[in-house]
């Protein structure tokens, strides 16, 4: 019965993800994908536990973005001017913007950030799209 229940929440949410991956970014976005990913694998508790680790992969968590903005303003990258509307799901161009790492010390993620219009942006290097606005 549990197993019944897990599966319709999952299919339901399953449903429902492109809707919130529009409405979110980022950690968000993750913790849709990871809860959707751990009811399919273990229900109602593997939910929370997907969803958990999603917004921490995802991107820069809750809890590291103060410490990673500070960071960044340390660092002092010049900013790249952007004429189009900053947005996650942009894609900007490969060849004139610098991309940089992101140091393990603000999670493990295979994004990387730069500065666009001085703000930062989480970029999804494969595909040179923003993923998440640093706010």
């Amino acid at each position: 019965m549990t197993r019944i229940i897990g599966l319709t929440l999952a299919g339901a949410m399953m449903l429902a993800i492109p809707s919130f991956a529009q409405a979110q970014e980022g950690a968000g976005a993750g913790a849709v994908s990871g809860a959707v990913g751990g009811a399919v694998v273990g229900g109602p508790v593997g939910a929370v536990v997907g969803a958990t680790a999603g917004a921490v992969i995802g991107g820069i968590s809750d809890a590291n973005r103060p410490k990673f903005r500070e960071y960044v303003v340390r660092e002092r990258h010049p900013s790249y001017t952007y004429d189009g509307e900053l947005r996650v799901g942009a894609e900007l161009p490969s060849n004139r913007v610098t991309y940089y790492t992101v140091p393990r010390d603000y999670g493990e993620t295979t994004y990387r950030y730069t500065i666009v219009n001085d703000r930062t942006v989480l970029v999804d290097p494969r595909t040179n799209q923003i993923v998440e606005i640093i706010e």
